[in-house]
């Protein structure tokens, strides 16, 4: 799959868009004053231990408490052993025994803050170069599962030499595989100054610091988005382009020849209707291209998606058009997945096929569109109810969460009241006021469309209450006021 990689920069914010075959796949966005924090190593501070739990709470600085649980607390692995393995297969000290209160942290964040979730920490240290990762407390050395086993052993062996006596485990990144031994050697280099900077940082600096920051976007770009089917790396500013230049030769020398200077008079996202996918994106409803279409609900829970023919009537039979649709939406779903980068459990609701040969076919071609994404997916069989049940490793927030906030009016419900719902709450509650206080007169302060509805279909009931309670009411209509808000003023 040949693909292009688009970078618009600006001091605020920087936007990467990956095409594939001349369509939008991915969108990264970093912003200056929100960047993501996994990877970057603090000087924690443990606020509260919780053995209910077997977690603790670690200050390390942000707004919310970060999260460390037991299974994520570091200790000595046997000789040889991933450090997964060993966690897997021994038994954990109770958090209690191992943190207390007070106690300063070495921690790095595994997982950024989402929702109402604080970030997430382990206090395993790694640190990733462009073809190693190093685990300076582990002695393991290991080899990506993604390489062929033939060749695990023998490049084994070669990071061993390599790596020397000089402690600390090494991990084979995938793009590692064909690295000479002084390519190597740089990378081990690098990783191990970068780790002697941390830990005279964690001797000098106060609690609640910030030890080391993982790479920023446009590094990453080149470290973990380039492959071999990139074409070309497009970047609309040469200051960034310089940069991305100076780092690519020190680290990435084969994806600096497809860095290319955008200069064009129009907006690079233009090229490709990037702006316009991306408000598509944050839209509930895709059109697919035959008719039909997919409602997209994201939820904390879960992520619903539900296809619908819509105007696509087919050509010959019911069941070809509805395997036509669920075809399509397939490839949709996949895409709409990474654009949106849906994590969690994801519910698909495919249109109900008669045929078993064509629920296979449709679930065929959703987890061969599923094996292009990046991020580990795992897709289930059809169930009795006919849903797809997925799941997808959450690595970050969704594109309507980094992008949007809940809607002021509706506060996340996505429905309100109807202006008539909300004329009876008013007659109820001037009812309720009525039997409690005997003021002059009772005002009625609400939305434009609630006070018109009082003054035009609602007039004979509006005076009927207030012969009913004996008060006059009187109406004052507030443009600033929501669709279900009111105050009801005794005068």
């Amino acid at each position: 799959m040949q693909e292009d990689i688009l970078i618009n920069w600006s001091p605020q914010e920087t936007r990467v868009a990956i095409i594939e075959n001349g369509a939008l796949q991915e969108l990264h966005v970093e912003r200056a004053l929100e960047r993501g924090l996994v990877g970057n190593v603090y000087l924690g501070k443990v606020a509260r231990v919780l053995p209910g739990m077997q977690s603790a709470f670690v200050d390390i600085g942000l707004e919310r408490a970060a999260f460390l649980h037991v299974a994520d607390v570091w200790h000595r692995q046997p000789d040889g052993e991933p450090p997964a393995v060993a966690r897997s297969t021994q038994a954990l000290v109770p958090i209690e025994k191992q943190v207390f209160e007070g106690q300063a942290l070495m921690v790095q964040v595994i997982k950024d803050p989402i929702g109402s979730k604080g970030a997430r920490l382990s206090t395993q240290i790694s640190i990733a170069g462009r073809m190693l990762v190093f685990l300076p407390q582990d002695d393991h050395i290991g080899v990506s599962q993604k390489i062929p086993q033939l060749q695990r052993d023998e490049l084994r062996s070669r990071l061993q030499g390599l790596a020397g006596e000089q402690g600390g485990g090494f991990i084979l990144r995938t793009n590692g595989e064909d690295a000479s031994d002084a390519e190597l050697s740089e990378d081990i280099s690098y990783l191990r100054k970068a780790w002697a900077r941390i830990r005279d940082a964690a001797l000098s600096l106060a609690p609640l610091s910030i030890l080391h920051q993982d790479l920023n976007l446009l590094q990453r770009v080149l470290r973990d988005l380039v492959g071999d089917g990139t074409q070309s790396i497009k970047v609309d500013s040469r200051e960034q382009f310089e940069a991305l230049g100076t780092f690519g030769l020190e680290f990435m020398p084969a994806a600096v020849k497809k860095l290319q200077h955008y200069k064009g008079e129009r907006p690079i996202f233009d090229l490709y209707g990037i702006d316009e996918e991306i408000a598509k994106a944050l839209a509930r409803r895709v059109e697919l291209k035959s008719g039909g279409y997919l409602i997209v609900d994201q939820t904390e829970a879960l992520t619903t998606v539900d296809v619908n023919t819509g105007a696509f009537v087919g050509a010959r039979n019911f069941d070809d058009t509805i395997f036509k649709t669920n075809l399509e939406a397939a490839q949709s779903i996949a895409r709409q997945l990474r654009l949106r980068n849906l994590g969690g459990i994801i519910i698909v609701d495919f249109i109900d096929m008669a045929r078993q040969d064509h629920r296979e076919a449709v679930l065929a071609e959703f987890r061969k569109q599923l094996l292009r994404d990046r991020v580990k997916t795992m897709a289930g069989e059809f169930s009795q109810l006919g849903l797809v049940e997925m799941t997808r490793k959450r690595t970050r927030e969704s594109l309507a969460q980094m992008l949007c906030e809940p809607c002021p009016t509706c506060a996340g419900k996505g429905i309100v009241k109807t202006a008539r719902s909300v004329t009876y709450d008013i007659f109820r509650e001037i009812l309720r006021e009525a039997r409690q206080f005997n003021p002059r007169e009772f005002r009625v302060v609400a939305s434009p469309r609630v006070i018109e509805l009082f003054l035009d279909e609602e007039s004979q009931h509006l005076a009927g209450l207030s012969e009913f309670i004996g008060k006059p009411v009187s109406l004052q209509s507030e443009s600033a006021m929501g669709p279900e808000q009111y105050d009801i003023v005794l005068l």
